[in-house]
């Protein structure tokens, strides 16, 4: 696993949100892991914004752990690895209408995406690797 320097940490989180999405997609293209929040009850950490319905990602558990505020202190970062992603979560995140929240900060939503757009970005970053 590879770990996040405060440093690292600082500069990321405070790139706007499509910049962010592209580290998140480059990281997770390279470690094949990825990180959203559960609650202890096992459910995931959905956010709303206006009409959507939001699915958390991060790329690193430091990212997430950041995000452990307000409505989601009571949550864990749970780590998940691409074959659970492509066989559980796709479905699931599909057939829920919810789209994507990567890389949110503290309490700013990240760069929204759908399902489709994120699959076709992550997999054409993954022909790199």
């Amino acid at each position: 696993m590879i770990k996040i320097t405060e440093k690292e940490k600082e500069a990321v989180s405070s790139l706007p949100p499509f910049e962010r999405y592209k580290y998140f997609i480059k990281r997770v293209a390279d470690t094949e892991l990825m990180y959203s929040l559960k609650s202890l009850e096992g459910n995931w950490a959905i956010s709303e914004v206006e009409t959507s319905k939001l699915f958390p990602l991060w790329s690193a558990k430091e990212f997430a752990e950041q995000c452990l505020v307000s409505g989601w202190a009571g949550f864990e970062v749970e780590e998940i690895d691409m074959d659970v992603f492509e066989d559980e979560l796709l479905d699931f995140i599909h057939s829920q209408g919810y789209l994507l929240n990567v890389f949110p900060v503290g309490a700013s939503t990240g760069f929204v995406v759908d399902i489709n757009e994120f699959a076709k970005d992550l997999s054409e970053e993954m022909k790199n690797y």
